[in-house]
């Protein structure tokens, strides 16, 4: 058989264009900030991962001209060779001031971070034990691995300590979650992590991709939330939701990080970010710890988002976050609605299956720091109608 045989049948992104209901690869002409511009038309954008709004930051944006000014557009090398600059190492240095950890390290990509990572560190008879909705890049980082990869039902710590009892064997250990789930908008339950973790000697490695910048006191995410950061073995972030750029960074002990540093194949053969993605997140970086008036800003739009939608009768699952699903169930009518959201003007992203489970296709709604109230009411008014069109509320 043809190996591009599959790429022949697969059309289902043609029959949906056909239809009108392609909602993907939406090519945007303008900055991404609360309003965009798509195929000519100005909408207000609830689909990003911009929480506190600093893409457009005109601090953020300066240091990346003057990065390129003084570094050049990029760095030509992997971080092992010609390509660690001092900047990155700057950058490594604050990061982990602010995870709590001892050393950080930057990675090219988040997806990378995780890959390298997981890759790396679990070898031939080690374990790992991953919710069953963690993120596409955990996956794909424990497929890479040696070792034998166990899925738990999300977030239940019982069916956790379950495959923990049935699976205590003497080996390597490593719990892997999101801090919040990018789909559901819920937070793992950390406690109860630490807890197995301890019980059945589990080291934990905590996706925080989604929670740093939005959680905690000061925004240090899931593990300062509850209080945890000296519990959690490894933390992982990226840059490209509230730092505002683009990369990665896992954070713990200097000797794994060293460990990782010198083994990490994703790390070792991947050029490193150019210097105004480093540029713009240190900028971002301090941003968050100066200014906890956005994270405050956030919450009191998410807490209002939350209250009224539920009130509406909308389902919003188990998300306590910024990111809001709206639950519609089938996937047809997934479509419908979000091409009546996107004809009203607002961005949004339908989420159907792999990426949820069948049945569960939802709405992906997230929010920013400089929404204004205007365009939140404008939000709920819009969904309020289109809701009770579609006969959902």
């Amino acid at each position: 058989m043809d190996l591009f045989e599959k790429c022949k049948q697969f059309i289902r992104h043609i029959e949906a264009q056909n239809a009108g209901y392609y909602p993907y690869f939406r090519p945007i002409s303008s900055s991404v900030g609360t309003e965009v511009i798509v195929n000519g038309q100005k909408m207000l954008m609830i689909g990003s991962n911009n929480y506190l709004g600093l893409v457009t930051d005109s601090r953020v944006t300066e240091a990346a001209i003057e990065a390129i000014k003084k570094y050049g557009s990029g760095c030509t090398g992997s971080r092992l060779l010609n390509g660690t600059l001092d900047l990155h190492e700057q950058l490594d240095h604050e990061l982990a001031q602010f995870l709590g950890k001892e050393k950080a390290l930057v990675f090219s990509t988040g997806f990378q971070t995780n890959l390298g990572t997981i890759s790396c560190l679990v070898q031939k008879d080690d374990l790992i034990f991953s919710d069953r909705s963690d993120h596409a890049s955990i996956v794909d980082g424990c497929r890479l691995s040696f070792g034998k990869t166990i899925k738990f039902k999300h977030n239940d710590m019982e069916d956790l300590e379950r495959l923990l009892s049935n699976n205590n064997h003497e080996c390597g250990k490593l719990i892997v979650v999101d801090g919040v789930f990018s789909m559901e908008g819920d937070i793992c339950n950390l406690p109860e992590i630490v807890r197995l973790a301890k019980k059945y000697e589990a080291r934990i490695l905590v996706d925080d991709a989604h929670a740093i910048g939005v959680l905690g006191e000061n925004g240090r995410g899931t593990t300062e939330h509850f209080g945890l950061t000296d519990e959690t073995d490894m933390i992982m972030g990226t840059f490209s939701k509230s730092f505002a750029s683009l990369g990665g960074v896992i954070a713990s002990d200097t000797e794994v990080i060293d460990y990782i540093k010198h083994v990490s194949r994703a790390l070792i053969f991947s050029a490193s970010i150019p210097p105004p993605a480093a540029a713009s997140c240190l900028m971002a970086l301090r941003i968050v710890q100066q200014e906890p008036e956005r994270r405050e800003r956030l919450w009191e739009i998410t807490n209002r988002i939350h209250t009224e939608m539920k009130g509406m009768g909308f389902e919003l699952g188990t998300s306590e976050t910024p990111i809001v699903p709206i639950y519609i169930g089938e996937d047809e009518k997934t479509f419908a609605f979000w091409r009546e959201l996107s004809d009203e003007g607002l961005f949004t992203n339908p989420i159907i299956p792999p990426a949820i489970s069948p049945g569960q296709s939802l709405i992906r709604t997230s929010y920013m720091a400089t929404h204004t109230d205007r365009q939140i009411d404008r939000v709920l008014d819009t969904f309020r109608r289109i809701g009770k069109k579609f006969g959902i509320i």
